[in-house]
């Protein structure tokens, strides 16, 4: 489970890649949702190793890491908007033995709502908004 504090994916995944990497080796890949973040860039350089980042308009509200070059591991991405109950909720119910509920259902069960936003056009403005999706 990750909880980042913003969609600026250049200020919270080096922190997350550190971690994992003490933990479980070298990321070499992160799979991320493009419509969860701000900006998705190709690549970053996390402690002196390139972490290629591939997105796709998933919206499963998981994050996809690779280590070396078949190991992958899914987390479950609590929104940086969600209350620090409901946070400890949905990661309290990711890690529950047994547990078969997919990312979405839990955060949704949870109240946290989805991890990313859909693009809305204003029909006063024409300008868009994103709103979380239900």
């Amino acid at each position: 489970m990750w909880w980042p504090r913003s969609r600026d994916i250049g200020a919270e995944l080096p922190d997350l890649v550190h971690a994992l990497t003490v933990h479980l080796g070298s990321v070499t890949r992160v799979g991320l949702d493009v419509t969860a973040w701000d900006e998705l860039p190709p690549r970053l350089v996390i402690d002196d190793q390139v972490v290629r980042i591939d997105s796709s308009p998933v919206g499963d509200d998981t994050i996809l890491i690779t280590r070396g070059d078949q190991d992958h591991f899914s987390l479950l991405v609590v929104p940086p908007h969600a209350t620090a109950a409901a946070a400890r909720a949905a990661m309290a119910r990711a890690v529950r033995a047994g547990n078969v509920t997919d990312a979405a259902q839990i955060l949704i069960d949870t109240g946290t709502r989805q991890a990313y936003t859909v693009p809305v056009e204003d029909p006063r403005s024409g300008e868009e908004r994103h709103e979380p999706e239900e």
